[in-house]
């Protein structure tokens, strides 16, 4: 109980600004004031290649429902972005499977 009255007492008094500096210095402190560049850069690269998979994924299942034949090429296809996406395909059917991988891009949009 005292904790989390000390949490919000520390979080009254250093507002949103304050924590990110905090985070920039930790970080120097920590990496040191040369690799902070490259740190970003990775995760700019990281960041550009998890939205052209995002893209590719999209695109794929348009190309799924506008063929609309299941074949087994296909079933690989929905398993590869699944199983890409973190999404346990192996109870499921290509109707669900397909909607669960569309869910999972639309949250995933939401959040960036």
């Amino acid at each position: 109980m005292q904790m989390l009255g000390l949490t919000s007492l520390i979080m009254g008094i250093v507002n949103g600004a304050e924590i990110i500096i905090i985070v920039v210095v930790i970080a120097a402190l920590f990496f040191g004031v040369k690799k902070i560049p490259e740190l970003a850069r990775s995760f700019g690269k990281a960041s550009t290649e998890y939205e052209k998979a995002r893209i590719e994924a999209r695109r794929e299942i348009q190309q799924l429902k506008q063929n609309n034949t299941t074949t087994n090429v296909d079933r690989e296809k929905l398993e590869s972005i699944a199983d890409t996406l973190g999404i346990d395909y192996s109870s499921k059917n290509d109707e669900d499977l397909r909607s669960s991988i569309e869910t999972e891009i639309n949250r995933s949009k939401g959040q960036a």
